[in-house]
C-alpha cells in the first residue's frame, strides 16, 4: 500500500486495511495536533482510489474491517463515499466493517439523508474527536466549533445508525481548567451517548502550538495523578446509557477498560486506590507513552 505522509487511525483499528482516500485534515487547525500538518488537504482522484482499492484487494482479498483514512474522510461528497462503499463490499466478500474519521464540522455539513444512506451502504463506524466540552478550551486549542456544536454532530451520527466513537483528551485544560474540563466533557459526552468513548491523556510534539505556550509558562500540564483525578472527576459524573469506555491507548499512564456504566464503581475505586497510595508502579513510565 502506497500513502502519503504518516498514517494514523483509531487503536481499535489495528486490524484494518487503512485505506487513505483523503490526504490530511480539512481543519488542520488544532492547537494540540500535528498529525496532518506536513500535508495540505485534498481528496484523492476515483482513479487513485481505484488503484489504492485494487492494491488493497491483491494484498488482502478476504479483509474483513476497512478504514477510510485520513484525518476527516467523512468530507468526501456523500455520492463518491457510496460509490467507494459499494465498490469495496463487492470486492472483499468478507467484509464485515467500514470505519472513518468525522471531523465535528464535515459531520454537521452532511444532512441526515446523507448520513442514513452511508449507513445504509455499508458505512458502520464514526469516529469524533469531541477533545473537550468546555467553550473555552475548546476556542483556545482552535477546534472549530462550539459544545453545542459539537453535542449536535455527535447526535447526528448516533440518529443516522451509524456507530459512533468519541474521543476525549485528558489534561487538555491544563491546571488551570482541569476541573471544568472534566465536568463539562462528562456533560457533552452524556449528551452525545456515543456507544464508543476513549481517553487519550494529552502528550504533544515540540512543534505543536500548544506545547509553545508550556515553553512560555503560559500552560501548565497535568503530573500523572492530577491526570488520573481528573478523570475520575470525568467518569464521576459521566452518564451514558451503554458505553464502552477505553483509556488502554499509550498515552494513557493507567490502561483501563471498562463498560458504562456497569463497571463504574470499580473504575473509581481503582482510580481511588492508585491515587490515594501514588501508587507508581502500575503507571506506565514516560518513555513507554507514545502518540
Amino acid at each position: 500500500m502506497f500513502y502519503e505522509g504518516k498514517i494514523f487511525r483509531p487503536p481499535s483499528e489495528a486490524k484494518s486495511i487503512i485505506l487513505q482516500i483523503t490526504v490530511g485534515c480539512q481543519h488542520n487547525a488544532c492547537t494540540f495536533c500535528t498529525m496532518y500538518k506536513d500535508k495540505s488537504f485534498r481528496i484523492k482522484s476515483r482513479e487513485e482510489i481505484n488503484d489504492i482499492i485494487s492494491i488493497a484487494h491483491a494484498q488482502d482479498s478476504d479483509a474483513e474491517r476497512i478504514f477510510l483514512a485520513d484525518g476527516d474522510a467523512i468530507a468526501v461528497d456523500t455520492l463518491l463515499l457510496i460509490e467507494i462503499l459499494d465498490q469495496l463490499y463487492k470486492k472483499f466478500p468478507h467484509l464485515q466493517r467500514v470505519g472513518i474519521y468525522g471531523g465535528p464540522k464535515d459531520i454537521l455539513a452532511k444532512s441526515p439523508e446523507e448520513l442514513a444512506d452511508l449507513k445504509a451502504h455499508g458505512l458502520n463506524i464514526v469516529y469524533l474527536g469531541v477533545e473537550s466540552g468546555n467553550e473555552s478550551i475548546l476556542k483556545s486549542v482552535c477546534k472549530g466549533v462550539t459544545a453545542d456544536q459539537m453535542i449536535s454532530a455527535g447526535q447526528k451520527v448516533k440518529a443516522s445508525g451509524l456507530t459512533l466513537s468519541c474521543t476525549v483528551i485528558i489534561g487538555l485544560g491544563g491546571k488551570a481548567r482541569s476541573h471544568e474540563h472534566a465536568v463539562d466533557t462528562a456533560r457533552v459526552i452524556s449528551e452525545i451517548d456515543p456507544q464508543y468513548l476513549g481517553a487519550l491523556t494529552l502528550m504533544l510534539d515540540r512543534e505543536a502550538p500548544l506545547a509553545k505556550a508550556i515553553k512560555e509558562g503560559t500552560f501548565q500540564q497535568l503530573n500523572p495523578f492530577e491526570s488520573l483525578t481528573e478523570l475520575r472527576t470525568l467518569l464521576e459524573a459521566l452518564n451514558v446509557s451503554h458505553c464502552v469506555f477505553r483509556s488502554n491507548h499509550a498515552s494513557n499512564y493507567l490502561p483501563l477498560r471498562a463498560t458504562l456504566p456497569e463497571d463504574r464503581n470499580d473504575l473509581l475505586q481503582t482510580l481511588d486506590s492508585v491515587i490515594k497510595n501514588q501508587t507508581t508502579e502500575r503507571l506506565r513510565p514516560e518513555y513507554w507513552r507514545g502518540f
